[in-house]
């Protein structure tokens, strides 16, 4: 009599594949050369700052949270990433996640001295406008042109990183 069950390990794969879809679907939506939402952070002291006004600037947004262990590895490395390439026109900007209490990111900021634009998105609006970003850290790299050329989903290779900065604020 032939099984007509499927295997235990089909279910695992079929799920996994499911997951890399929606997931790699979030990644098409906002591919090489797709236009940077236009959209207007608030910084931690109130201050505006929109995409429109960094045009001309290669730009770093990092969506983050304090409760990320990932995101609190890596901002070392960001803060290193943004000193080392600020005076060459780098632009950075790190969007604190819509359920991250305000107190905590103005506390992981001041502690942590972060040299860059904190903002906060406390109605998920940024977000939703970057493609629904739901998975911390998520860090887009936009050129000059206002045009999203990379989205790291995790974190970045920061040699690769460094590699993509150096060409985009040469050009």
């Amino acid at each position: 009599m032939a099984n007509t069950t499927s295997p235990r390990w089909k279910k695992p794969l079929i799920i996994g594949a499911l997951i890399g879809a929606l997931v790699g679907g979030g990644y098409v939506a906002m591919t090489r050369g797709t236009p940077a939402p236009d959209v207007t952070f608030i910084d931690l002291k109130g201050q505006k700052v929109s995409t429109q006004s960094l045009r001309g600037k290669v730009v770093m947004v990092n969506f983050w949270a304090t409760s990320c262990v990932t995101c609190v590895k890596e901002m070392p490395q960001m803060i290193e990433t943004y000193n080392k390439y600020k005076g060459q026109g780098l632009e950075f900007v790190a969007v604190a996640m819509q359920y991250d209490p305000a107190n905590y990111v103005i506390n992981f900021t001041e502690t942590r001295k972060l040299p860059f634009t904190v903002a906060l998105d406390s109605g998920g609006d940024i977000a939703k406008s970057f493609g629904d970003v739901t998975l911390t850290p998520t860090t887009f790299v936009i050129d000059k042109d206002g045009k999203i050329i990379k989205r790291y989903v995790g974190e970045p290779k920061f040699a690769d990183l460094h590699a993509l900065l150096e060409k985009e604020l040469a050009g």
